[in-house]
């Protein structure tokens, strides 16, 4: 049967002539997204694409737009940027100790097997992975110190939890940036104890240090008694001989003797030896 040039298809749909453009683009676009041939990967995301013939494809989607097949392939999209994570763990010191630590941990997931972490561990890895693996080893690298190391060897001991953090996470495909140990709290009972020896090691302190000073006082004091003994030995020798000179004139009577010699001179009156005589 031939058709006629006049044959409209449109019209054999009913109602569909009487639709008008923006409502057809409209039918279309919602279609589009319903039955949608691509994704859009955002910003520090990596895009893992599970088939539903095959399951988890090796390929990885990166940020931006990408083509997928309709109802078989579904995008499932992983954060590959910089997370934090807070974890608190209880454990035993060396010395028995009851210690609460807190830890904060930066991490993020290898954008290239982001598809093996949703295939063996899913998307809550940090409750499945990273918080007993820390919990886990605080315990078990805590228990290598006492109590008092724990805080004098603070460092050492974050350094040791984070290689040992940092090992395990890699099996799981998860990159460890940083760790930190926010916080040691202890029983009361040794917070007391500790406060105590603080407390008597200043009065020590204190102790040793008025016992310095004191030192030094009396070397002070020695300096300066040898030294006015020195003064008041120059000043004796310096001032005897004008004294006893002094203390002649003193006892003389003012009179001159009353025999003259020849020549007319008046003779030396030697004082020291008059006053000697009296």
């Amino acid at each position: 049967m031939a058709l006629s040039k006049d044959f409209d298809p449109l019209s054999e749909v009913p109602g569909l002539k009487k639709m008008s453009p923006l409502v057809i683009i409209a039918v279309v676009l919602v279609l589009l997204w319903v039955f949608s041939p691509f994704v859009i990967v955002g910003a520090g995301e990596r895009g893992v694409v599970f088939n539903q013939l095959h399951g988890i494809e090796d390929k990885i989607l990166p940020e931006g737009f990408s083509f997928i097949i309709p109802f078989v392939e579904r995008v499932i999209k992983m954060d590959v940027r910089i997370l934090k994570s807070d974890t608190r763990s209880t454990g035993a010191s060396k010395d028995l100790q009851t210690v609460a630590t807190e830890i904060v941990l930066n991490y993020h997931l290898f954008p290239d097997r982001v598809n093996k972490v949703y295939q063996t561990i899913g998307l809550e890895y940090q409750k499945r992975i990273i918080d007993p693996a820390v919990q886990e080893i605080v315990k078990a690298v805590t228990a290598k110190f006492t109590a008092e190391e724990l805080i004098t060897k603070r460092q050492f001991v974050k350094d040791e939890i984070k290689s040992a953090l940092h090992e395990r996470l890699m099996t799981s495909h998860i990159s460890l940036d940083e760790l930190n140990i926010t916080d040691f709290q202890f029983s009361k009972g040794f917070n007391e104890a500790i406060e105590s020896k603080q407390t008597a090691e200043q009065l020590a302190l204190k102790a040793q240090r008025d016992l310095e000073r004191v030192k030094i006082e009396g070397q002070q004091k020695i300096v300066q008694a040898k030294a006015e003994a020195e003064s008041q030995r120059i000043q004796k020798e310096t001032i005897s001989p004008i004294i006893l000179q002094l203390r002649a004139i003193e006892k003389w009577d003012g009179k001159f003797p009353q025999v003259i010699g020849g020549s007319g001179a008046l003779p030396f009156i030697n004082l020291d030896a008059g006053s000697t005589r009296k």
